[in-house]
This record gives C-alpha cells, sequence and structure tokens, in this order.
C-alpha cells in the first residue's frame, strides 16, 4: 500500500448504556470488520492520497463523490468509540505516515455514558499518539456533531469539545468545528440534514462537511487539480 496523503479517524454513535472500562471480549465485535480493511487496501491503487478511519459517520461518507480527484481509503467502522479506535489503532493505522490525520472521535463515548472528562481524556490520549507517532502529519479534529436523535446529549457533548479545543495548542491539533453548520437559526439540529433516523446525517448534510474539509485534504502538489466538490 502506498504513502497516504490524508488519515481519517473518526467514530459514530451508538447506544446509551451506561459507561464502564470495555471487557476483552467488547472490541471483539469489530474484528471482522477491522480485519477487512487489510484486503481492502490490497486492492487499492498504490497512489491513495487519503484515509478515513471511525465509524458510521466515516463509513457512510462517499468519498469519491465527495472528492473526486483524491484516491480514498475508507476505514470507517459503524459504532466505534474512542477506546475502540485505541485498542485496532495497530490495524486502522496500519503502519502508514501520512501527510495529514483527521480524526472525529468521542460521540459514541458520550451516547455510551461516559462522562465528558473521561471522553476528554481519552480523545486527547488518542491524539497525543498520533502526534507522537506522526510528528510531521498535520492533525485535524472534527468536533462531536449534533443530531437529532442525540439532541439531549448535547451539553455534554459540547462540554467535550471545548475540553479537547482548549488542548489544540498544547497538543499541535487543528480543532474544526463541524457541528455548528447542522443547526437551525434557533440553535437546535436541522432535520432536513440527518437521515430519517435523526442519527446519520444525508447527503445534504454530508455537502457542508465537505465544503469546510475541501481545502484541508487537496492533493499533493504534485498531484492534478481536483474539481469542486459535491455530493
Amino acid at each position: 500500500m502506498g504513502r497516504l496523503g490524508i488519515f481519517f479517524v473518526s467514530l459514530g454513535l451508538a447506544g446509551t448504556a451506561q459507561a464502564a472500562d470495555p471487557a476483552p471480549d467488547h472490541f471483539a465485535r469489530f474484528a471482522t470488520e477491522v480485519q477487512a480493511f487489510a484486503a481492502r487496501d490490497r486492492q487499492a491503487a498504490s497512489d491513495a492520497t487519503t484515509l478515513f478511519i471511525g465509524s458510521s459517520s466515516i463509513r457512510f461518507w462517499d468519498l469519491p463523490h465527495s472528492f473526486p480527484g483524491v484516491a480514498a481509503m475508507n476505514h470507517g467502522f459503524g459504532g466505534a468509540t474512542t477506546p475502540d479506535v485505541l485498542h485496532y489503532y495497530g490495524d486502522v493505522v496500519a503502519g502508514e505516515h501520512p501527510a495529514t490525520v483527521v480524526v472525529y472521535v468521542g460521540e459514541n463515548d458520550i451516547a455510551e455514558g461516559r462522562r465528558p472528562e473521561a471522553v476528554t481524556a481519552d480523545v486527547l490520549a488518542l491524539l497525543r499518539r498520533l502526534k507522537a507517532d506522526l510528528p510531521q502529519s498535520r492533525l485535524l479534529y472534527l468536533s462531536m456533531k449534533p443530531s437529532p436523535a442525540r439532541w439531549t446529549l448535547w451539553p455534554k457533548m459540547s462540554e467535550a469539545n471545548m475540553a479537547i479545543r482548549a488542548s489544540a495548542g498544547t497538543i499541535g491539533f487543528q480543532y474544526v468545528d463541524v457541528g455548528s453548520v447542522l443547526l437551525t437559526p434557533a440553535g437546535t439540529p436541522n432535520a432536513s440534514y440527518f437521515r430519517p433516523d435523526g442519527l446519520h446525517m444525508n447527503a445534504q448534510g454530508y455537502a457542508l462537511w465537505n465544503d469546510m474539509i475541501d481545502d484541508l485534504i487537496a492533493p499533493p502538489r504534485n498531484q492534478a487539480p481536483r474539481q469542486a466538490s459535491v455530493s
């Protein structure tokens, strides 16, 4: 597998069970899905410049349509939390040295009942590890997003978002607010950007994200310019 230009880490949403340290067999539910990454990578183009990692928010992202001209690998696995990504870190990072790492984690953690301060600690641990392992990579963190199905949890997500943002300068990552664009003028989730489940974004929601990060995932200068993003 060739050198990757962008590295995306993301998490989707899970249930609302009371949080606890994961049991050893907790991680087994993702084993098959994560192991499939290697098989897909062997079939991918050797000049891939982007790698998306995480859960449903990434897994459902139509990368070729959203970012034409950018060769992308999607390592999204639905329902994951930050501890899940840390557990499978070696598989999702896969020894690559991307130019940019984009991280979207924490939302599932809050949905599973973890306290904002605990989620913040886990997210920052992941960001520190990425920074240490990939010191030359640009590190971006996409904020946790609001959704109709999880609106009651938004205060906790916002608390964690603020704490994570406060550490950006210390750790050395860029915080990207991808949640505000999903709100109505009244400050509530805009249902028109979500699927009927009120949890996952639809094409209109992803279009907003496409516009926000389009310039951040531009291909290396030795590649031909991309077409405009679509969704």
